[in-house]
């Protein structure tokens, strides 16, 4: 059977939390999310942007229940003031949606000197899940879905001694270990709330080749390299649309069937409707998951400690 939007549960009375809600996938989260009845947080760095995205939203949406919450995670500062934001808003939350993020770019550096790509896609959500799960932990049947690509298969595990690869960037290897610490960040979690009993689910999501302006971002960084190009090409020319490539991640936040720990994605691979995916690079997967662990705690000086947010 194939899963479509249709298939969304009624979300009324679910509070949701989705970054990058601006634009391709987490524009088309977030409107889907709204349609069925959430209260959707859209935790944006470009607010004029976001803005835009709201009225969109509400052309098609006319009672969509929309919240803009500034956040840029390339600065950690932010990322604690958009969590304080929320969590003064809302008491609990049932869904954070950690969708934003950038790719292949030039080396470049966050606010806090952290490598751009493994600082926006996954520093910046490490800090912001840890931040907001006291109000994910209060909530029965919360889910926390991390965004990860198909790029995570040529990643290369976080190394404690280098991990915003000084001396050994490129676009691609970036990329590939910040989509890899998005996928070992999504089961270590799971891991986490199960060791201390918790409900909250943690599950992992890829939108296949889709076609959103995250390529066409690429290559206006990059000058058009030559991969970038060719990535950008492939996209419009046999990528899925945003609203299709949004459906993996939805599904994992929405289906009653999923469960912590699951991945999802195209059924093809990088097109086709969202399916159950297997789990697999688990060789060395415990030590991969410790070492982010390592690092995420030491850059960003926030532990995730699902005990204590639990008490707090």
């Amino acid at each position: 059977m194939t899963w479509s939007a249709a298939d969304i549960p009624d979300q009324h009375g679910r509070i949701a939390v989705v970054t990058g809600a601006n634009g391709g996938l987490g524009l088309e989260t977030a409107r889907q999310l709204a349609a069925h009845g959430a209260h959707v947080m859209m935790a944006v760095r470009n607010q004029k942007k976001a803005a835009a995205a709201v009225d969109e939203i509400r052309a098609s949406v006319p009672d969509a229940a929309l919240e803009l919450v500034a956040l840029d995670l390339a600065s950690q500062a932010s990322v604690r003031a958009a969590a304080e934001q929320i969590m003064a808003a809302h008491q609990s939350i049932d869904l954070l949606i950690n969708n934003a993020g950038v790719m292949g770019i030039p080396e470049a550096k966050t606010v806090d000197g952290f490598e751009m790509q493994l600082g926006v896609d996954h520093l910046g959500h490490w800090s912001l899940t840890a931040l907001l799960l006291p109000a994910l932990l209060r909530t029965p049947g919360a889910r926390i879905v991390t965004v990860t690509s198909t790029a995570h298969h040529m990643g290369r595990a976080i190394s404690p001694a280098n991990p915003h690869l000084h001396g050994r960037y490129r676009p691609w290897r970036a990329y590939g270990q910040a989509k890899l610490a998005n996928f070992h960040f999504g089961l270590g979690l799971q891991r986490e709330l199960e060791n201390a009993g918790a409900s909250t689910a943690s599950l992992i999501a890829h939108p296949g080749l889709s076609n959103t302006d995250l390529q066409a971002v690429s290559v206006q960084q990059t000058g058009g390299g030559t991969s970038q190009r060719f990535f950008l090409f492939l996209a419009r020319r046999s990528g899925m649309s945003a609203a299709d490539g949004a459906l993996s991640q939805l599904r994992a936040a929405t289906d009653p069937a999923a469960k912590g720990g699951e991945f999802y994605g195209p059924r093809f691979v990088n097109s086709g409707p969202p399916v159950r995916k297997p789990v697999v690079r688990r060789l060395g997967m415990d030590k991969a998951i410790a070492a982010l662990w390592e690092v995420s705690e030491r850059e960003t000086g926030i532990a995730i400690d699902v005990r204590a947010a639990a008490a707090a």
